[in-house]
Protein backbone atom coordinates (compact mmCIF):
# COMPACT_ATOMS: atom_id res chain seq x y z
CA UNK A 1 0.00 0.00 0.00
CA UNK A 2 1.21 3.47 -0.67
CA UNK A 3 1.26 6.41 1.74
CA UNK A 4 -2.34 7.32 0.91
CA UNK A 5 -3.57 5.64 4.08
CA UNK A 6 -0.83 6.87 6.40
CA UNK A 7 1.41 5.08 8.84
CA UNK A 8 -1.36 3.36 10.79
CA UNK A 9 -2.39 1.13 7.92
CA UNK A 10 1.21 0.76 6.77
CA UNK A 11 2.30 -0.43 10.22
CA UNK A 12 -0.64 -2.83 10.50
CA UNK A 13 0.18 -4.26 7.07
CA UNK A 14 3.84 -4.82 8.01
CA UNK A 15 2.99 -6.39 11.37
CA UNK A 16 0.48 -8.73 9.70
CA UNK A 17 3.20 -9.89 7.30
CA UNK A 18 5.62 -10.50 10.17
CA UNK A 19 3.02 -12.33 12.25
CA UNK A 20 2.26 -14.55 9.25
CA UNK A 21 5.97 -15.41 9.03
CA UNK A 22 6.08 -16.13 12.76
CA UNK A 23 3.07 -18.44 12.43
CA UNK A 24 4.77 -20.29 9.57
CA UNK A 25 7.97 -20.66 11.58
CA UNK A 26 6.09 -22.02 14.59
CA UNK A 27 4.28 -24.47 12.32
CA UNK A 28 7.65 -25.60 10.93
CA UNK A 29 8.90 -26.17 14.48
CA UNK A 30 5.84 -28.31 15.22
CA UNK A 31 6.26 -30.23 11.97
CA UNK A 32 9.86 -31.02 12.94
CA UNK A 33 9.14 -32.17 16.49
CA UNK A 34 10.35 -35.69 15.62
CA UNK A 35 13.31 -34.67 13.44
CA UNK A 36 16.55 -35.73 15.14
CA UNK A 37 18.89 -32.82 15.85
CA UNK A 38 16.36 -30.15 14.82
CA UNK A 39 16.73 -26.87 16.70
CA UNK A 40 13.62 -24.75 17.01
CA UNK A 41 13.49 -21.32 15.44
CA UNK A 42 11.94 -18.18 16.82
CA UNK A 43 11.63 -14.62 15.66
CA UNK A 44 11.06 -11.20 17.09
CA UNK A 45 10.42 -7.78 15.66
CA UNK A 46 8.52 -5.90 18.38
CA UNK A 47 11.58 -4.71 20.32
CA UNK A 48 13.36 -3.75 17.10
CA UNK A 49 10.35 -1.67 16.02
CA UNK A 50 10.06 0.14 19.36
CA UNK A 51 13.80 0.86 19.53
CA UNK A 52 13.98 2.16 15.98
CA UNK A 53 11.03 4.50 16.51
CA UNK A 54 12.65 5.82 19.70
CA UNK A 55 15.96 6.36 17.89
CA UNK A 56 14.23 8.23 15.08
CA UNK A 57 12.84 10.78 17.54
CA UNK A 58 14.31 14.26 17.60
CA UNK A 59 15.81 15.85 20.70
CA UNK A 60 12.39 17.08 21.84
CA UNK A 61 10.93 13.56 21.53
CA UNK A 62 8.87 14.16 18.40
CA UNK A 63 8.94 11.92 15.38
CA UNK A 64 7.80 12.90 11.91
CA UNK A 65 5.48 10.78 9.80
CA UNK A 66 8.27 10.32 7.27
CA UNK A 67 10.63 9.00 9.99
CA UNK A 68 8.08 6.45 11.15
CA UNK A 69 7.37 5.40 7.55
CA UNK A 70 11.10 4.83 7.03
CA UNK A 71 11.29 2.70 10.18
CA UNK A 72 8.30 0.62 9.04
CA UNK A 73 9.79 0.13 5.56
CA UNK A 74 13.09 -1.14 6.99
CA UNK A 75 11.59 -3.41 9.64
CA UNK A 76 12.53 -7.05 9.18
CA UNK A 77 12.11 -10.16 11.23
CA UNK A 78 15.06 -11.46 13.21
CA UNK A 79 15.06 -15.24 12.95
CA UNK A 80 17.11 -16.97 15.61
CA UNK A 81 17.83 -20.57 16.44
CA UNK A 82 17.11 -21.76 19.96
CA UNK A 83 20.40 -23.30 21.05
CA UNK A 84 19.13 -24.42 24.44
CA UNK A 85 19.79 -27.94 25.67
CA UNK A 86 17.46 -30.61 24.44
CA UNK A 87 15.44 -32.75 26.81
CA UNK A 88 15.21 -35.38 24.09
CA UNK A 89 17.93 -37.94 23.43
CA UNK A 90 17.98 -37.21 19.68
CA UNK A 91 19.05 -33.55 20.19
CA UNK A 92 15.74 -32.08 19.07
CA UNK A 93 14.79 -29.16 21.34
CA UNK A 94 11.23 -28.44 20.15
CA UNK A 95 8.95 -27.96 23.16
CA UNK A 96 5.43 -28.73 21.94
CA UNK A 97 3.77 -26.96 24.86
CA UNK A 98 5.73 -23.78 24.15
CA UNK A 99 5.06 -24.02 20.42
CA UNK A 100 1.31 -24.42 20.97
CA UNK A 101 1.30 -21.36 23.25
CA UNK A 102 3.23 -19.40 20.62
CA UNK A 103 0.81 -20.55 17.92
CA UNK A 104 -2.21 -19.41 19.95
CA UNK A 105 -0.56 -16.12 20.93
CA UNK A 106 0.39 -15.30 17.35
CA UNK A 107 -3.10 -16.22 16.16
CA UNK A 108 -4.64 -13.79 18.66
CA UNK A 109 -2.19 -11.05 17.70
CA UNK A 110 -3.00 -11.61 14.04
CA UNK A 111 -6.75 -11.40 14.70
CA UNK A 112 -6.21 -8.21 16.70
CA UNK A 113 -4.21 -6.63 13.88
CA UNK A 114 -6.83 -7.60 11.26
CA UNK A 115 -9.47 -5.96 13.46
CA UNK A 116 -7.26 -2.92 13.91
CA UNK A 117 -6.69 -2.42 10.18
CA UNK A 118 -10.39 -2.95 9.54
CA UNK A 119 -11.29 -0.26 12.06
CA UNK A 120 -8.66 2.09 10.61
CA UNK A 121 -10.08 1.67 7.11
CA UNK A 122 -13.62 2.23 8.41
CA UNK A 123 -12.48 5.50 10.02
CA UNK A 124 -10.85 6.59 6.78
CA UNK A 125 -13.97 5.65 4.84
CA UNK A 126 -16.14 7.60 7.25
CA UNK A 127 -13.86 10.63 6.98
CA UNK A 128 -13.88 10.44 3.18
CA UNK A 129 -17.68 10.36 3.10
CA UNK A 130 -17.85 13.72 4.85
CA UNK A 131 -16.21 15.42 1.85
Amino acid sequence: MNDLYGNGVKLNEKVLDLLWKRQSMTSANIANVDTPGYKSLYMSFEDQLANRIKRSSTADGSTTQRDVARVIDHLHEQVKTDESESTQLDGNNVDMDQEEVELAKTNLEYQYMVNSISQELKRLDSAAKTF
